[in-house]
């Protein structure tokens, strides 16, 4: 995973990336996750298909997995949600220790 290049869909208006926002458990707060793409034909697949009336409002960034750390650390996210298929999401979660 350290090799690979991931795509990620940030907003253009506020800059905010993509997450899965997740309730952990019986907690009020939630848990968000980095959604990350295998290829930049499925962060766009995903945006055209869940996304379609404001896909034009996000953006799909490259990223090294080298720079995941100082993101994840950055916005405080609790993992990573690696996208499985766009068309109908599946995500495998990855927690952030």
């Amino acid at each position: 995973m350290l090799s690979q290049t991931h795509y990620l869909i940030r907003s253009r208006i506020d800059g905010q990336y993509l997450v899965a926002r997740l309730r952990a458990g019986e907690s009020p707060t939630e848990a968000n996750y980095l959604l990350l793409f295998k290829e930049h034909y499925d962060a766009l697949s995903y945006l055209n298909t869940h996304a379609a009336g404001v896909s034009d409002r996000f953006s799909v960034e490259s990223i090294p997995a080298t720079q995941l750390k100082s993101i994840m650390q950055r916005w405080g996210f609790k993992g990573l949600g690696l996208v499985q298929d766009p068309l109908e999401p599946q995500i495998q979660f990855l927690v952030y220790e």
